[in-house]
């Protein structure tokens, strides 16, 4: 009995049939990765050879909503990579909305997307500013104080980064948050 060779789907005519599939144009696509238009070309018409830079595959890959591994170009970082738990909570929100990344990028402002891409990946943290993330949590129908604790969580974070030890000052920080809260969720 012969069985049939898979041959594996090019990188190139992967990202093509999903942007055909989206209907996604290539410019907005450029943007959300963070590329010229005419790479996007190039790389769909195979002019160039596909990205091998991880942080390119990253994005393609958390805009296509696949892994990154599934691009044979793609190599796996040495480096660990930290799970964030308020990036997974966006992504929950996500799959409980029905909402693909790329409807979730579209409601964003174009100069934002890339932004967005990269904190949807892991490569750069929950915004600390409020508005902005008050902005992603309303996209994502989050209640008010789902959105407070993220960013509770997320200015912790901060305040434990920058030196502070948030368990032996906790009543300072306790009574901060009190307040802020009482402020915000008003």
């Amino acid at each position: 009995m012969k069985t049939k060779q898979i041959i594996p789907q090019k990188s190139s005519e992967k990202l093509a049939e999903f942007l055909d599939k989206n209907g996604l144009h290539k410019r907005d696509f450029a943007e959300m990765i963070g590329v010229t238009l005419s790479y996007v070309y190039n790389l769909i018409d195979e002019t160039v050879p596909f990205s091998t830079r991880g942080t390119t595959i990253e994005r393609i890959a958390t805009v296509m909503e696949i892994s990154p591994e599934e691009f044979p170009e793609y190599k796996i970082p040495q480096e660990p990579i930290l799970v964030d738990e308020s990036i997974e909570i966006i992504k929950d929100y996500l799959k409980e909305n029905k909402m693909s990344v790329v409807s979730f990028l579209k409601s964003f402002p174009r100069k934002k997307r890339l932004d967005i891409v990269d904190i949807l990946r892991g490569a750069l943290p929950v915004p600390i500013d409020y508005k902005e993330l008050q902005l992603i949590g309303k996209t994502l129908n989050m209640g008010k104080e789902e959105i407070y604790n993220l960013w509770e969580s997320r200015m912790k974070q901060v305040l434990s980064s920058a030196g502070m030890n948030i368990y032996s000052n906790s009543e300072l920080v306790n009574n901060m948050f009190s307040c802020l809260s009482k402020y915000l969720l008003k």
